[in-house]
């Protein structure tokens, strides 16, 4: 696990000293993904710097050291990442008649690349990995990232150079580096909290797309356009090939026995490490089967770490203690604070360095920070929801979607009234006297976004609405035209007629890398932790999307075939309660300890002065926030972290 950076110049003008120093630089702003070593290789004739800094997870030796060149000496990788399968590999380099130097998979990676191609090494890899393959013959950059998008890898190219790296404040030390603000993507950011792949905040910089390569040479870039990313492994297509399967449904029993198998084959790859591993665990089900893997492949107590909260509604510390206790890990919990996000807060557009405002950002921080004091590997449950239709709101759109159709429209108006005649915080009040089990957490907001239902309650529009933090961001933001990406897609409609499915596979797509994974990727990254997801092992996520949805939704349960399989480890009473997601009481906060800190970014003078939204709307929904009349947390903090990134990357 790393942080990689470099910048390809073109026409060769830039002296070996000066490509140094620039590559040197723009390692360090990344030096906290990788602490324990940094390294630039330089070639001045063909205009290339190539950077790493250095997290040593497996060979520890300087065998293992990057920039690393090819035993023929043609190629230079620099590499983030890991691969899983690398000694497998290894075999079949060796049995090709390849001499390995050194115990590391970036060599295997790089041996594999360097005798079969990039695209067949790819196929043979499992793993996670973000990388830059120079060359040093034809003068051919190779960019490439990860099948789910673990791993992040960000570009600009114009026909003079390239530059690339794992986050976009590596650009900064580059000569003539002068971004701009791409007001598009401020729109939607304003929709999702994120900016969705392949846009960043800047105009001169894209994402490269999960499972993607980009080859980049000279005369590919002459004409300004350049060439487009290509995919060498596509999600979609993946889904759309088990959804259309012909055989007959599988047993249960085999289902789960097959699930089973993978899942501990994924768990067992990624606990090889040459430092100390553990866990994430909140006691839920993806996290508890991970853990539950991991301990029965483990000849000694698993460290599994936990993070609660002293509000109701948030804490899972005590479930999580209870799950670890079942299993025998070795087990440790930290209880958050306000004053441990106050503390937190100032550094989030430092380690993401483009507007993300996921707040679940703050525990995930908090909990790799506790966990990066005991191991430097932590594997995570990411990938269970969106897998095994986990999410509360798949079985809610579907079924609004179907109840908001047979009404008819004049009493879908009406009806939508009535939700807005109170005020969500009113409507929360009421729902006290319901029993706890019926009870929905916020309820007066879920029945005011009801209310949005039924004025459109075609599935799409449904699902775009729950997935929104602004719901029309385009009368939030100042200025730009929101991106339409997968979300308005036709054609996935088409391919996934399943309401659910198709929910699914646009998380999938969208929300699971530039959200889920991005913010685990840059928590753990800040304080030097391997993050490992072994759910989205490529071929588990095959091997779900091939199950019907009976598999997943059954009996009112979600992730039925998932829990079977954790059935076999953990009792069911330990795991069966409500869903609570990973968040943190942000609306409390922002009325209570976060207030001035939220004040002085939303005060007009500044909301205007940065020039990203709109003074009246924004004011408005922070007035109503603090006088208790609605919860506008998430629509807030987009808001509140944008102002913060701004503020920070001027």
């Amino acid at each position: 696990m790393c942080g990689i950076a470099g910048m390809i110049d073109w026409r060769a003008a830039t002296s070996a000293d000066a490509l140094r120093s620039i590559g040197e630089a723009m390692i360090e702003t990344v030096r906290h993904r990788g602490p324990d070593a940094g390294a630039v290789w330089v070639e001045a004739e063909g205009g290339a710097a190539l950077g790493q800094r250095r997290l040593a997870i497996i060979d520890l030796s300087p065998g293992g050291a990057q920039p690393m060149h090819s035993a023929d000496r043609r190629y230079v990788i620099t590499f983030n990442g890991e691969i899983y399968n690398y000694r497998d590999i290894g075999r079949e380099l060796e049995g090709a008649g390849r001499s390995l130097r050194s115990g590391s998979d970036t060599e295997v990676l790089l041996e594999a690349c360097a005798l079969w191609g990039v695209e067949a090494a790819l196929a043979r890899a499992i793993g996670m990995f973000a990388f830059a393959l120079w060359d040093r013959k034809t003068r051919t950059l190779v960019l490439a990232r990860d099948r789910l998008g673990i791993k992040p890898l960000y570009y600009a190219a114009t026909p003079e150079r390239l530059l690339f790296a794992s986050q976009l404040k590596a650009f900064r030390p580059a000569p003539d580096w002068k971004p701009t603000i791409d007001d598009d993507a401020v729109v939607g950011y304003l929709r999702h909290a994120y900016i969705g792949q392949p846009h960043t905040i800047y105009r001169e910089a894209r994402k490269l797309p999960p499972g993607h390569v980009l080859t980049l040479r000279e005369d590919l870039v002459r004409n300004g356009s350049g060439p487009s990313p290509q995919s060498f492994w596509d999600l979609r297509g993946v889904a759309l090939a088990g959804q259309r399967r012909n055989d007959p449904a599988p047993d249960a029993d085999e289902a789960a026995e097959r699930l089973d198998a993978l899942l501990r084959d994924a768990v067992k790859l990624r606990m090889i490490a040459d430092v100390p591993l553990g866990a994430f665990l909140s006691g839920g089900v993806d996290s508890s089967t991970v853990v539950a893997l991991m301990q029965a492949q483990s000849t000694r107590p698993v460290k599994t770490f936990s993070i609660g909260f002293h509000e109701s509604g948030y804490d899972e510390a005590a479930s999580a203690k209870k799950v670890a206790a079942h299993l025998g890990t070795d087990h440790t919990e930290f209880y958050v604070e306000p004053q441990h996000a106050l503390d937190v807060i100032p550094h989030l557009p430092e380690w993401f360095d483009e507007p993300f405002a996921d707040s679940s950002q703050i525990p995930t921080y908090l909990v790799s920070e506790l966990t990066r004091k005991h191991v430097t590997v932590a594997l995570s449950g990411d990938g269970g929801d969106e897998l095994f239709a986990g999410y509360n709101r798949y079985v809610w759109a579907e079924r609004l979607a179907r109840a908001a159709q047979r009404v008819p429209p004049p009493l879908r108006g009406a009806s939508a009234a009535a939700m807005r005649a109170l005020a969500p915080d009113t409507w929360t009040r009421l729902f006290a006297f319901v029993p706890q089990a019926w009870r929905p957490a916020l309820a007066g907001d879920k029945l005011h976004k009801v209310a949005m239902v039924f004025d459109d309650p075609e599935p799409d529009v449904i699902y775009r609405r729950l997935v929104s933090q602004w719901e029309r961001p385009d009368e939030i933001a100042a200025a730009g035209q929101e991106p339409h990406g997968p979300l308005w897609d036709d054609t996935i409609r088409q391919d996934f007629p399943d309401f659910i499915p198709r929910m699914q596979l646009l998380d999938m797509m969208t929300y699971l890398p530039d959200d889920i994974l991005t913010k685990v990727d840059r928590a753990t990254m800040a304080v030097g932790l391997e993050g490992r997801v072994p759910l989205l092992d490529h071929r588990v996520v095959a091997y779900a999307w091939s199950l019907p949805l009976g598999l997943k939704l059954r009996g009112g349960s979600s992730k039925w075939l998932l829990r079977r399989v954790l059935d076999r480890y953990v009792p069911r009473p330990l795991i069966d309660r409500p869903k609570m997601g990973f968040g943190v009481p942000i609306d409390a906060w922002l009325r209570g300890p976060l207030r001035q800190w939220a004040e002085t970014l939303l005060a007009p003078a500044l909301l205007k002065s940065y020039g990203f939204v709109q003074v009246e709307p924004v004011r408005r929904a922070w007035q109503q926030h603090l006088e208790g009349r609605r919860n506008w947390q998430h629509p807030l903090w987009t808001v509140l972290m944008l102002q913060a990134w701004r503020e920070r990357w001027s």
